[in-house]
Order: structure tokens, then C-alpha cells, then sequence
């Protein structure tokens, strides 16, 4: 069976939709035909995120709500009725993560619980829980598998670890479906500038830039396009039931050198400003994780997944995506926690 025609009329509740990655997996769900409802966190600015950036033919598709998965109670009665959940939702910042810790565990933990048991409550079919390659910290074991040990080198990582617990035990507790994706770094269009990628994209642009300020030039990273990210998310939500209670990684299996990054980017734009080490853009020494790189093998044996976008490609679309953003941009690109 084709992917659309397994998503045809699926009824999908996906938390977390106005954020980076999950407003291109709700693209990806509309486009599969899947009955999409979008969760944005609530604001008093009107907004649903990132989802407004999605056509407005598209848009129509979605069901969008604003909410907020800390509230136990409006989780239960928004999941009512869907077939399957991808949570997304969550506090993924993790220089902001050393300033409020006790945010993460609210959100990312408590909020995780929240979704787990409104699921549980509605009988849903299938729930893809999202996990990160931060729980890892740095790779121990060449390649990582899912069953290399978990080290939280950062409260947003140990966040997701108790996350990823919580959502395993109630498999195991309950007999709710539930299944663990950990992306490995994801990047591309929408992107926060917190992240590295769109930081230096920003700055090489940027005419009111004069350099190209970074942290730490030396991690390596594991890095993946979003669109295939959103792809793998698709595919282990249609997977076959023996996923359920299993965790999966997604990514390349490629590690490249932050450094790497930065000069593919001046050489993709066209600039070449000075690039400055600042002391504010590093994690604490102890905190920072200096290499990843995924065995995805279990995932594409599953399923078939494999990303399709090479770093470049996916660096070009990025660029073009920052090129008609820049009018539109915060003021000034200072360090953001």
C-alpha cells in the first residue's frame, strides 16, 4: 500500500504542529490526506506559528487549535477521537534550558504524561513520542544505536530522557501503543536561530551582520533536512505493530564538524565574512556534546526510510528560504538563549 493511501482520512492529532518540525510534518500528513488536527501553543498574538506559514489551500485542511499540553484536562478532551498522535510538543532550547530547568520538566515531562494518559483515555491507535539525540550526549560506541546508554548532559536532555521513560513504561504499564523517534540534529527552513545552521545562515546574509559569530566550532553533528525527518515520523506512524514499545533513530549516518558547516555555508552565499568565536554562544564544558552520529539501520529495516537530501541540497534550500526572510527578521542577530 502507498504511504498516501495508508494516511487517506487517518484522524491525526499532532502536538507541538506550530513549531519547526512539526508544521512540516502536518504539511506532510495533509498532502498523505491524512484529518489533521494542528495543537499550537496558545498566544495572545493571533498566531499559530509556523503553521502560517503553510498555504492557505493547505491550511484549510487543518483543524487548528491552540492549547497547551501542561493542562491535563484539555489534552484529554483534544485527543479525543484521533487514530493516531504524534507529540511533538515540547521546550527544545537548550542554552534556555541552564536559565529555567523546572520549565522543561513541566513541559517536557509533565506535559509528556499528559499526553500519554489523554491517549491511553481515547484508545488511540498508535502514539510516535519524539525523542532527541541529546539523550545520548556524547557517542560512546562509534554509530549510535538505540541501545547505547543515555547520559543527560543538559536539563533539556534529561527532560526527554524521563520523557522517553514515561512514554516506554506506559507500553509496558498499560499496553498503550506507543512508539520512540529520536531525530538526530534536524535543520532547514524555519528553523530558530538558537540552532547553528540558521545562526550562520542568518549572519552570512544579513547586510547589517559584519561577522559571523558562533560558539564552539569543533562538535560534530549528525545533521538531517527536515523534510526528511518529517518522512521518517510518516513512516513509523504507518509502520507495522511490531515497532510498538521500540525506539527508533533517524538520521544520516554522517558526522560533519560544525566548522565544516560554517564554511559550507560563506561558500554557498557567497560571503565571506570573519568568523568570531564568542565565549556567550558555548554550552559549560561539561555540557557540551562533541559527537553524534546515528545507526538508523533499525528504522530503515522497518520501514525503508533513509534520508534523501544531501547536506548541500539541503543547505541550498535553507539559504533560499533565509533570502526571502531577512525583511522580516528580529532587528538584530545577538545571541539567542
Amino acid at each position: 500500500m502507498s504511504q498516501d493511501r495508508a494516511w487517506h482520512g487517518v484522524r491525526t492529532l499532532v502536538t507541538g504542529a506550530d513549531g519547526f518540525i512539526g508544521s512540516h510534518l502536518t504539511h506532510a500528513l495533509v498532502r498523505c490526506g491524512a484529518a489533521v488536527t494542528a495543537l499550537a501553543h496558545y498566544n495572545s498574538f493571533d498566531t499559530a506559528g509556523w503553521l502560517d506559514d503553510l498555504p492557505n489551500a493547505e491550511l484549510r485542511e487543518v483543524r487548528v487549535v491552540r492549547g497547551d499540553i501542561r493542562d491535563a484536562e484539555f489534552v484529554r478532551r483534544l485527543t479525543e477521537g484521533h487514530e493516531v498522535v504524534f507529540h511533538l510538543a515540547a521546550l527544545i532550547a537548550i542554552p534556555f534550558s541552564y536559565e529555567a530547568p523546572a520549565s522543561y520538566a513541566a513541559t517536557n515531562v509533565q506535559g509528556t504524561v499528559n499526553v500519554l494518559e489523554a491517549a491511553r483515555a481515547a484508545g488511540v491507535q498508535r502514539v510516535i513520542h519524539t525523542s532527541t539525540s541529546e539523550v545520548y550526549g556524547t557517542t560512546q560506541t562509534g554509530p549510535i544505536r538505540e541501545d547505547h546508554p543515555l547520559v543527560g548532559q543538559s536539563p533539556y536532555a534529561a527532560s526527554k530522557v524521563a520523557a522517553d521513560m514515561f512514554a516506554i513504561s506506559f507500553q509496558r504499564a498499560y499496553g498503550l501503543p506507543v512508539t520512540v523517534l529520536r531525530p538526530f540534529n534536524t535543520y532547514g527552513p524555519r528553523q530558530s536561530e538558537r540552532a547553528v545552521i540558521p545562526t550562520v545562515i542568518r549572519q552570512a546574509l544579513d547586510p547589517r551582520c559584519d561577522a559571523i559569530r558562533v560558539g564552539d566550532l569543533s562538535p560534530q553533528r549528525d545533521f538531517n533536512f527536515v523534510g526528511d525527518t518529517a518522512a521518517a515520523f510518516i513512516a513509523l506512524g504507518a509502520a507495522p505493530e511490531t515497532c510498538i514499545g521500540r525506539i527508533y533513530n533517524a538520521g544520516s549516518g554522517r558526522m560533519v564538524e560544525v566548522a565544516e558547516v560554517v564554511e559550507t555555508v560563506r561558500a554557498l552565499t557567497g560571503h565571506s565574512k570573519p568568523i568570531i568565536v564568542e565565549d556567550v554562544r558555548k554550552r559549560p564544558a561539561a555540557s557540551e556534546v562533541m559527537a553524534l552520529m546515528a545507526d538508523s539501520g533499525a528504522l530503515r529495516g522497518l520501514t525503508g526510510w533513509s534520508p534523501a537530501t544531501p547536506l548541500e541540497d539541503g543547505l541550498r534550500e535553507t539559504i533560499e528560504w533565509w533570502r526571502g526572510r531577512l525583511e522580516s527578521v528580529r532587528s538584530t542577530a545577538s545571541y539567542m538563549v
